[in-house]
């Protein structure tokens, strides 16, 4: 993904970012981040990550940095459900322009659809930070690979949008496609 001058197109860049007290301090191995990286390898992304760090502020500062290094997509994966250091919406939200609460919906809705009725309470927040994506994922193995299954074609989209791209013109006859 690099352009004509050898510089990486910041239109197919991402970061993982793991927000995991636990993982971050060894006490065991991150399995959500590796997931992450390989999809968005697979999408066409050129990845940095994962990204390991501890619930709380490094979270806002890994997020932080990955917006001033012009990132085009930001997927955190940890931090997203209901314990005092489940922080990742809070130190998100800041740095969003415009929130797309449609997307942790969808992520949401997949996982109970699976009959797995504790992805409901997953915090999690997707919006634009100038040009950058950002999505929070639950920590889980199920919730991230759920996501995998979601994001692909809206992820795209959305990035394709943040740069300026236009819709695809409207068949002739469906529905809201002018005369």
């Amino acid at each position: 993904m690099k352009s004509p001058g050898g510089q990486l197109d910041p239109r197919h860049t991402a970061r993982v970012i793991v927000a995991s007290t636990r993982a971050s301090d060894g006490t065991y191995e991150d399995r959500t981040g590796p997931l992450l990286v390989a999809a968005l390898h697979d999408w066409g992304y050129a990845v940095t990550g994962p990204v390991v760090v501890p619930d709380g502020p490094q979270v806002g500062a890994a997020i932080e940095s990955a917006i001033a290094d012009r990132v085009a997509v930001v997927i955190t994966t940890g931090g997203t459900g209901v314990s005092p250091t489940d922080v990742t919406p809070e130190q998100t939200r800041p740095y969003l322009d415009r929130e797309l609460p449609g997307i942790p919906e969808l992520i949401r809705g997949a996982g109970v659809s699976r009959g797995l009725p504790l992805a409901a309470i997953s915090r999690g927040l997707a919006g634009v930070s100038g040009r950058t994506l950002i999505i929070n994922l639950p920590g889980s193995r199920g919730g991230v690979t759920d996501a995998i299954g979601v994001l692909e074609p809206v992820v795209a989209h959305i990035v394709e949008q943040l740069r300026g791209g236009d819709h695809a013109p409207a068949e002739a006859g469906a529905p809201g496609a002018p005369e």
